[in-house]
């Protein structure tokens, strides 16, 4: 089969295009690199260094299938300039809807995100509950994902969104780069470089048992495959909207001392105030994915994905 993957250059997207290939499928990357990296696109894959409204000019019928990563996704980006989140994420999204359409591409799998839920009512989240976005980011995703139901009910689109919970962890050759960074795992990574003084641990008087944020992270290996999966599972005139986690969290001072024991080093704290629209937990539950998809995420060990997130960092590090 042959799939195109926009914003293939940056994390996710390098991941699910390698794993691509290793399944023995043809793919392109399409990425303007404005938060990709050219070293992010695996060998093997074509590359076109371009932006989403672009696809028009070159997507044809050869295309099994599209897969949609291209996005802007910092949320505090998000809320000061939003008109940026709406230009890229949405528009440019329309704009590729269309091109699939005039191609005749009817299949879509799309990087969604829990921040399409907002607060939660109640954890674990499955994707019933309510979206109330809180930013954005998560309100722009959220559009998409509505935009793609109209496209699957009036075009007979074949369509997945997976909504992401914390992804972390990386494959390879292909891990976590964002400039800035704004995920903890890599943050605190950076203090075990040298790279960063401390970590600043924003609120520690949560209704949790350590009075931090507890957060549901999985593997991108594992998100990885779920996105091969849910080309599969793909229904024309359907639009399936799966939540992937790994249904069970872990607290933001669990995180730091995995990472301590990962790494040999000690990562200084400084105690922050609360950030404004921090829930105190966000757990996913995984049900629909595992029996729509037949999902079965096996990288569920934090300090696995701490291993492999450390062992990129000094990859990276190597680099510069």
């Amino acid at each position: 089969m042959k799939y195109l993957v926009t914003g293939g250059a940056g994390y996710v997207g390098s991941v699910v295009a390698q794993h691509l290939l290793e399944a023995g499928h043809e793919v392109t990357v399409l990425d303007n690199l404005s938060t990709g990296f050219r070293a992010g696109v695996p060998a093997g894959a074509a590359f076109v260094e371009g932006d989403i409204r672009d696809a028009a000019k070159w997507l044809d019928s050869s295309y099994d299938g599209v897969l949609h990563f291209a996005a802007y996704s910092q949320v505090g980006e998000s809320v000061v300039k939003p008109e940026k989140y709406w230009d890229n994420n949405v528009a440019g999204s329309m704009a590729l809807l269309g091109a699939m359409r005039d191609a005749g591409v009817h299949k879509l799998v799309f990087s969604s995100t829990a921040a399409t839920y907002g607060e939660p009512e109640q954890v674990p989240i499955v994707e019933s509950a309510p979206t109330r976005p809180t930013n954005p980011y998560g309100a722009s995703k959220l559009a998409v994902d509505h935009m793609i139901t109209s496209e699957a009910n009036a075009h007979g689109l074949a369509a997945v969104s997976l909504r992401y919970f914390n992804v972390a962890g990386a494959y390879g050759a292909y891990g976590e780069r964002h400039d800035p960074e704004s995920h903890l795992i890599p943050l605190v990574l950076q203090v075990a470089q040298g790279r960063r003084e401390a970590i600043s641990v924003y609120g520690d008087d949560y209704p949790t048992p350590d009075g931090t944020c507890v957060r549901d992270y999985i593997h991108v290996a594992d998100l990885a495959e779920a996105h091969l999966l849910a080309l599969t599972a793909a229904r024309p005139g359907e639009h399936l909207i799966c939540n992937l986690g790994n249904g069970e969290g872990f607290s933001v001072r669990e995180v730091i001392e995995t990472v301590r024991r990962v790494t040999g080093h000690p990562i200084p704290e400084i105690a922050a105030p609360r950030r404004g629209g921090d829930p105190a937990v966000l757990v996913a539950s995984a049900d629909t994915a595992r029996e729509t998809l037949g999902w079965n995420p096996t990288r569920a060990d934090l300090a696995g994905i701490v291993a492999d997130a450390w062992e990129f960092a000094q990859h990276i590090t190597e680099e510069r």
